[in-house]
């Protein structure tokens, strides 16, 4: 098998040099918690693909489940002939995410393709053009996903010009709001939605119930009811990205079940096929249906061996109980991120919910962030054999996403790398 050394070599003659990589390191294996280059060097995973190996890399059931699948067919697009697998997932999704009344879902690829999809029937449902969404937002890289995302490097700069009526405005973030109630946060937002789009025109306010790439923001308590209660005054549809924070990631299947929050639509992606690439929206029936028929869908759209992945996945989550991991995984990790956050100056805050926990590291004495030595962290955490990621608008926010499948001996060793790296 090649050395990293030797497929680095490779990588940089093949691979565009915008395709970028956290780690230099080749994967060979992955499972339990740990990721294993074809040097045999071992890493514990705080990352699981950015919240996707939810129930473990290479989990039993997912890759029975897409093994079986792929011995009978492997593709034939639901748009020409269906099968039950895809109808199987969307009731599925009806059953898990939020909310008693009827609805209706549909599959497609990644995450930015759902909220893309959620966007139109939100648009195509209410016959309105704006989209509201929020400082320090991330719902991905596809021209319009662009234009909702608020982080220019290094997502947005020189790729515009963005589609349009798109308007953005304050989320709540509690370590930068001055101590500002979620309520009142959420009235600061709905004043400028008020003031610069006219509540008549807006089709969808688009949300992550706890924010992503963002930098893991957590909003104060009832900033989400409030702005979701706004929204169904003002005849708009409430979105909830979900595509990081769903399948059992924050201690609850949705991250809007912790406020009580029943989206008009959820949006899914990630943890939802256990590694494999499939997304979803759902949502209230008569949103999802108003769609004229053949408006919604793509070629690879619920394939078939994502299906069966997803399915299995699902299931997964159910027998281990996983939501209930994502809890205990909080139990350990946040009260050890809030001691050194106690204890170093450097650290803001720790925060976060379930197995979804981040740390804002800033310069002494105020919250000025402090990205190099985020940076400097990180690089000392991946040399000493634990793998995390970076977030944040200002690039100083360190976040933890074990699998929820992970051990406590993993967790407990990779905090003690990440407390040997913060010194």
């Amino acid at each position: 098998m090649p050395s990293s050394e030797e497929l680095h070599k490779r990588r940089t003659a093949a691979v565009a040099r915008g395709v970028s990589s956290v780690v230099p390191s080749y994967v060979e294996s992955a499972g339990g918690g740990t990721l294993r280059d074809v040097d045999g060097r071992e890493w514990i995973d705080f990352a699981s693909g950015i919240a996707v190996t939810n129930v473990g890399n290479s989990a039993p059931r997912v890759v029975e489940a897409v093994r079986e699948q792929a011995g009978r067919f492997t593709h034939t697009c639901f748009m020409v002939a269906p099968y039950e697998s895809y109808v199987a997932v969307c009731e599925q999704l009806i059953a898990l995410t939020p909310g008693e009344f009827e609805k209706r879902a549909a599959l497609f690829n990644s995450g930015a393709e759902a909220v893309e999809n959620a966007v139109k029937i939100a648009r195509h449902a209410t016959g309105r053009p704006a989209v509201v969404v929020f400082d320090h937002a991330y719902h991905g890289r596809t021209n319009l996903t662009m234009a909702l995302t608020a982080k220019v490097m290094p997502y947005k700069h020189r790729f515009g010009p963005f589609a349009p009526e798109v308007y953005r405005v304050p989320m709540s973030y509690p370590l930068r709001d001055g101590g500002l109630s979620g309520p009142d946060a959420a009235m600061r937002a709905i004043d400028v939605i008020e003031k610069q789009v006219g509540g008549a025109n807006v089709a969808a306010v688009l949300i992550e119930p706890i924010q992503g790439e963002g930098g893991f923001v957590v909003p104060a308590p009832g900033f989400l009811p409030a702005i979701a209660a706004w929204a169904r005054g003002a005849g708009a549809v409430f979105v909830a990205d979900e595509i990081q924070t769903g399948f059992c990631r924050t201690g609850a299947w949705f991250a809007s079940e912790h406020e009580g929050v029943e989206p008009d639509l959820v949006t899914t992606a990630k943890g939802m096929g256990g590694g494999l690439p499939i997304a979803g929206v759902v949502g209230r029936a008569e949103l999802m249906d108003a769609v004229h028929a053949g408006g919604l869908g793509g070629t690879y759209g619920g394939n078939p061996l994502a299906c069966a992945a997803a399915l299995a996945a699902i299931e997964t989550m159910r027998e281990l109980d996983l939501a209930a991991a994502a809890r205990r995984i909080e139990a350990r990790i946040l009260p050890a991120l809030e001691r050194l956050a106690a204890a170093d100056a450097g650290i803001g805050e720790a925060r976060g919910r379930g197995a979804m926990l981040a740390i804002e590291l800033v310069k002494p004495g105020g919250i000025e962030p402090d990205a190099a030595r985020t940076t400097a962290v990180v690089r000392a955490c991946h040399d000493a054999g634990l793998l995390v990621l970076t977030c944040g608008t200002y690039g100083n926010v360190l976040r933890f996403l074990p699998p929820l499948v992970i051990g406590e001996r993993e967790v407990d060793r990779g905090l003690e790398i990440l407390e040997a790296a913060l010194r």
